[in-house]
């Protein structure tokens, strides 16, 4: 029997942290760091495509970057749009969340761990869709 699982997504312009929960729906790990050139998203987008697939994503929480004043901003615009290529490829609809400030909280946790900042660029993205996916997965538990 295959269990089912949660994808989070951290998406930025350059760089798409992806993490995934556990069979129970327990725990978020960092998964991923997908790397393009926030130009043309299509080799993202099948990658997460394939990620879905192989690991058997039933749902995706995808990060919502708004302004911290909560308006709209031009990444938020090109994450909607992300988020409804991710729907084509997969047919999985994506649950969009408030993500402000979890670059800077990851940032710090890796601080806390003894993570330098050079350190830190190949996974900070991957610790933010973490964040993302575990506050999901707690209003889950609520």
């Amino acid at each position: 029997m295959n269990k089912e699982r949660l994808m989070g997504i951290d998406f930025g312009m350059k760089h798409i942290g992806v993490a995934l929960s556990d069979e129970l729906l327990i725990t978020a790990t960092g998964f991923e760091t997908v790397n393009w050139n926030g130009v043309d998203d299509t080799w993202a987008v099948n990658r997460i495509a394939q990620i879905v697939k192989e690991k058997n994503i039933t749902g995706i929480i995808l990060g919502r970057p708004l302004r911290t004043d909560g308006t709209s901003s031009h990444t938020e615009e090109a994450a909607n749009s992300f988020g409804q290529k991710i729907e084509a490829a997969t047919g999985i609809k994506p649950v969009l969340k408030d993500e402000r400030y979890t670059t800077v909280l990851a940032s710090n946790f890796m601080k806390e761990v003894g993570r330098s900042a050079k350190k830190q660029r190949p996974v900070i993205d991957q610790v933010a869709a973490e964040i993302i996916l575990q506050d999901y997965l707690e209003t889950l538990r609520r």
